[in-house]
């Protein structure tokens, strides 16, 4: 029987599993192997994902489980993506759904984001702990790398309210020789789709001589969609099988990136500390209207929100970004 969750469409036999590991076949059934369990749950501030235009200075609860569906040669979490997901159970957190939210609540997290590794691998878990979270009034959000199916998007979209997408790259070659997938085409799609209805910022993280002649297609892509999508593009600091490959250049990516903020109105290149692109600016006047700190290492946190309301203090300029009021937390966790 097929697994649809993501554009593998992996071929499962009776109590075998596909690609990632997370999924059996049992019957005309695909099932989810182990649901529930969880390998981060803990508390961070919403900008550390990225997330820089929603819940500004928020306070959320990141959760992830186990695998995925890439097999990325520089990829940081490879100790939870790569890892075959049975012998992790050991250090799993096993939690219900309510459980899980009661906690998020308890610890005065305004919002639950699925960060840690690829959502489509836990879908059914996922869509028990987005029931729970509505009645919570606690809002969703994901990172994922986007090679869902379409049905699979339109699952995710019912638990998510806002996605950060990481479009690695756009060429086959690179597809193939860094991702281990043939296309980014689904990828491309489900950004257009996402788009449509829920708030969407995008991540590339950037290699040296990999993905580094793509910037200006991948600004050109997401300016077609929508010049209002945020783009975060990471210093990427390769692991796993690329970890003696030189970090990049910032002064050479920062030169790369100066077509694309011609054409996107947020373009941010962070990932290392003390970064100078990583301050919303109104996209009229050039105003600051969120002010950040890069603490590098996805530690960056909100300074000053300066918006009146959704508006440039100086011009009036509309600025795209979600402010819902976060709950009452303590000093140590303060909204």
């Amino acid at each position: 029987m097929n697994c649809n969750y993501c554009e593998r469409r992996c071929r499962i036999n009776p109590g075998g599993t596909g690609f990632c590991r997370m999924y059996t076949c049992q019957g005309d059934t695909v099932s989810e192997r182990f649901p529930h369990r969880f390998s981060a749950c803990g508390t961070s501030r919403i900008e550390s994902f990225p997330f820089y235009h929603v819940y500004p200075g928020s306070r959320s609860m990141a959760i992830g489980t186990g695998s995925c569906n890439f097999q990325c040669r520089y990829c940081s979490n490879a100790y939870i993506a790569k890892e075959d997901p049975e012998i992790m159970q050991g250090r799993m957190y096993r939690m219900s759904p309510d459980k899980l939210v009661d906690t998020a609540r308890k610890l005065n997290c305004h919002n639950i984001v699925f960060s840690v590794n690829e959502p489509t691998v836990s879908i059914p878990t996922l869509l028990e702990v987005a029931q729970a979270a509505k009645s919570a009034g606690i809002p969703m959000g994901c990172l994922t790398n986007g090679f869902a199916t379409k049905e699979s998007i339109e699952l995710l979209s019912s638990i998510f309210s806002f996605f950060n997408v990481s479009l690695k790259g756009l060429s086959p070659g690179f597809s193939r020789q860094y991702i281990g997938i043939d296309s980014s085409t689904p990828v491309l799609r489900n950004i257009r789709r996402l788009a449509q209805n829920r708030h969407v910022e995008v991540t590339t993280p950037v290699i040296q001589g990999a993905n580094d002649n793509e910037i200006d297609a991948i600004a050109e892509f997401l300016a077609g969609v929508d010049p209002e999508i945020p783009w975060h593009v990471f210093r990427l600091l390769p692991e796993d099988e690329m970890k003696d490959v030189p970090y990049p250049d910032i002064s050479a990516i920062d030169q790369a990136l100066q077509s694309a903020r011609k054409i996107l109105h947020y373009v941010y290149f962070h990932n290392f500390v003390g970064s100078a692109w990583v301050n919303t600016l109104c996209p009229a006047c050039g105003s600051v209207v969120i002010e950040r700190f890069s603490l590098g290492c996805g530690g960056d946190k909100l300074k000053q929100l300066l918006c009146q309301g959704n508006a440039c203090p100086r011009c009036g300029r509309e600025i795209r970004i979600e402010t819902g009021k976060p709950h009452e937390t303590t000093e140590e966790g303060h909204a």
